[in-house]
């Protein structure tokens, strides 16, 4: 699906692109402000995109600051989950970028 999304066959919401990266809402937000930010190159998780593609992995943390600085949010959170079991649903990296409400320890 994400890969769609970067080929421009699925529409979304984008708030920010760069060379590497899409960032977009969510379409089903956890937060006030649920932004994902993925690669625009496809590896199924965060781990393997840091083992292939550091550069990538860094571009995805960076563009996630950013986007944050442009929503005007003063506290967020970077979320990525990888594998089923950590919750992962869609198998392309991305980063979920949350914010607009207090987060709360563990995440859980």
């Amino acid at each position: 699906m994400f890969c769609k999304i970067v080929a421009g066959h699925i529409p979304a919401t984008v708030v920010r692109e760069s060379e590497t990266t899409v960032a977009f809402r969510d379409i089903n937000p956890q937060a006030p402000t649920h932004i994902l930010v993925i690669p625009k190159v496809h590896h199924a998780d965060v781990a393997s995109l840091a083992i292939a593609e550091p550069q990538i992995a860094a571009d995805l943390l960076r563009e996630a600051g950013e986007v944050a600085a442009e929503e005007k949010l003063e506290s967020y959170r970077v979320v990525f989950n990888t594998g089923s079991g950590a919750g992962q649903t869609v198998f392309h990296a991305h980063a979920h970028l949350l914010g607009g409400r207090g987060m709360h320890w563990p995440p859980g």
